[in-house]
């Protein structure tokens, strides 16, 4: 514990964020991360607790006092030591995790918490600046052929951690890049690619091969998924090659709204919308892009990805844009003692709601509204009611129905499972949800009910953050490691 009273002496120093006119031109981050004093400050404030609850908040269990301290100390070298030895890759979390830990902080019964995220963002980003993030080759290669089917945060860890323990490890993406959701999910306002190209680079330098283009399986007739896929390899193909598989592939199954309407023109998935802007900002042509310029935007659903097309809408110019939520508006301070040191129920709002929207809640979207004349087969409006919560029952309540302008509706309502092709190529069973059916726990952890092929990430456990991918990914390889060599030092 670098300050014994430094929880009492020093305030929480939050990242600044460029002006609104400013960053809302383009799609550059824009957050401004910790200067190294304040990153020190905000150290200091870390109580060293004898029970460390944001350690445990932490999906990978970052050894979060540790790394506080060092960087109290100045000692930014063992920092990231200390981060990489549970988090392969610091730099998408310190950009996009909710960060759970800073909710589990024992300051955070009574305070503001530590800025845990925060200080992780700036350890890393030091790290890359002094060169300190360098490939770690296997020193003996044990002959083991591994597939990873999907290249997002779990197929990536997964893969990483697979080759350092010294097996040969080819990735198979879909798309014509890598990086699943992270690449084409996540806005560039938020997380540029360069931070996942640079970490390609090292794992190529540590023997993964990468294919992308090439589709596991095959896709349903009719799909919306985005894919660039210019080959196909079926499941047999990856049985035969491989000594063992790992599918790490996405959530990508959007969850629709079957109301009258919903099959205009003008109506599209969040994850239509945002992979096209993705690919424009990486230099692809996109034809027939989805735009919002000049438009009355209306995103369906509050989570993240309902904020990301709020910023991504703002940033094409929208007349306007508002957010609906089916959920009655949270407080905007959580009952700390009744929910500390768990995730707490009170109202967020992201920096794309601070660049102009209007947020909704407790209403649901009843048809959307077809045009006529020019605008026929197009969506012009939609047709609300605001409902009511009674326990689990949602209740319409009489004469507040409404309608909407609107030309353009984003359905970002989550997602429901995994492309189920993918799974049906390997006669994989499936739980309720339509997920790929293995456990966590004992021998068995991650193998699913095929032979040799295991399954982690959203694939296993359904929707769910890139912090607890990343977890998955790294447990599944040593899974994968312990069953091609009867054990395995790799860290769970």
């Amino acid at each position: 514990m670098g300050k014994v009273t430094g929880f009492m002496e020093y305030e929480r120093v939050e990242e600044a964020y460029a002006p609104v006119p400013e960053r809302v031109k383009g799609y550059k981050e824009f957050v401004i991360g910790l200067n190294n004093e304040q990153a020190k400050v905000q150290g200091a404030r870390c109580m060293d607790c004898g029970t460390p609850f944001c350690n445990s908040g932490c999906p990978v269990n970052n050894i979060i006092p540790d790394f506080n301290d060092l960087v109290y100390r100045g000692d930014w070298r063992n920092a990231i030591t200390v981060l990489h030895s549970t988090n392969n890759f610091p730099e998408f979390t310190g950009r996009i995790c909710p960060a759970p830990c800073e909710a589990a902080c024992t300051l955070n019964v009574n305070d503001d918490p530590v800025g845990i995220k925060s200080i992780e963002h700036a350890i890393i980003d030091r790290a890359w600046a002094e060169g300190w993030v360098q490939p770690q080759p296997a020193k003996v290669k044990t002959g083991k052929k591994v597939a990873v089917v999907g290249s997002g945060p779990a197929g990536m860890a997964a893969a990483q951690q697979l080759a350092r323990a010294g097996h040969e490890v080819t990735v198979f993406e879909k798309n014509s890049r890598i990086g699943g959701l992270l690449r084409y999910g996540i806005p560039d306002f938020k997380m540029e690619k360069s931070h996942i190209d640079r970490r390609i680079e090292q794992m190529q330098a540590e023997g993964v091969v990468f294919r992308t283009g090439v589709l596991v399986g095959h896709l349903p007739e009719g799909s919306r998924i985005t894919n660039d896929a210019k080959e196909i390899v079926s499941a047999d193909e990856l049985k035969a090659g491989f000594d063992a598989i790992v599918l790490t592939g996405g959530a990508e199954a959007s969850r629709d709204l079957p109301v009258p309407g919903r099959t205009l023109d003008g109506v599209h998935f969040a994850m239509e919308f945002l992979p096209q802007q993705n690919k424009v900002v990486a230099g692809d042509k996109v034809k027939g892009q989805i735009r919002a310029d000049g438009k009355h935007v209306i995103v369906i659903g509050g989570g993240d990805t309902g904020s990301d097309c709020v910023g991504t809408s703002n940033r094409h110019g929208a007349a306007s844009v508002t957010q609906f939520e089916l959920m009655p508006q949270p407080p905007e301070e959580e009952n700390r003692p009744l929910t500390w040191p768990y995730w707490p129920y009170k109202l967020r709002t992201s920096s794309s709601h601070e660049e102009g929207c209007e947020r909704t809640f407790a209403v649901a979207t009843k048809e959307f509204v077809a045009g006529s004349g020019k605008d026929k087969g197009r969506v012009v409006g939609l047709k609300t009611v605001q409902v009511e919560w009674q326990g689990a029952k949602m209740v319409e309540v009489p004469g507040s129905e409404k309608e909407w302008k609107a030309d353009l509706v984003l359905l970002a309502m989550g997602f429901t499972n995994p492309v189920a092709t993918i799974l049906d190529a390997f006669g994989i069973d499936k739980d309720n949800r339509g997920n790929a059916r293995a456990t966590t726990d004992g021998a068995a952890s991650y193998k699913t009910s095929v032979d040799k092929v295991f399954a982690a990430g959203d694939m296993r456990r359904g929707q769910s953050l890139v912090v607890w991918a990343i977890r998955e990914g790294r447990q599944a390889a040593k899974a994968v490691d312990e069953y091609l060599m009867g054990t395995s030092t790799l860290p769970r």
